[in-house]
């Protein structure tokens, strides 16, 4: 009879260990899955945002450029075009910045400890530097711009 008893005690706690070991499992992989989704999104996000995505602007950029020129063109009407381009700048370095992050969430397995400010530098310069190419591009006419302020 007391046996019988140590051997139920003993399977009811072999479950009770599963059931925990079961339990850790999924509390390990639930963030890890609510991780990899926020990167996904992020990363669909920051493609949409990016300069990569070639029929992007006319969608997301140049309306979002033009909402930010339009909100500093109520403190000064001369604003408009210049902060439409910042607008579209900005705009462009967001959507490197959060591929970048998202990338990080998808890509990464280990978990190690992120340096937000230098993850942030390197998107700065990253996408400023990919700016500064175009720009170069275009004045030594290697890449060809549309006119679109023509005087007659």
């Amino acid at each position: 009879m007391a046996t019988i008893q140590q051997v139920t005690q003993l399977s009811v706690a072999g479950q009770t260990t599963s059931d925990e070991s079961s339990q850790t499992a999924n509390e390990v992989i639930k963030p890890d899955i609510w991780k990899k989704l926020r990167g996904g999104f992020f990363l669909v996000l920051g493609y949409l945002l990016s300069p990569l995505c070639w029929w992007n602007d006319l969608l997301f950029n140049l309306p979002i450029a033009y909402g930010f020129g339009y909100m500093c063109s109520l403190f000064s009407p001369k604003l408009l075009i210049p902060c439409s381009i910042i607008g579209y700048w900005l705009s462009n370095v967001v959507g490197i910045l959060l591929m970048q992050l998202g990338s990080v969430d998808v890509f990464q397995n280990e978990h190690k400890e992120r340096n937000r400010k230098k993850e942030l530098f390197t998107g700065l310069v990253s996408s400023t530097v990919f700016t500064l190419v175009i720009i170069l591009l275009i004045q030594f006419k290697i890449l060809d711009t549309p006119v679109l302020f023509s005087n007659g």
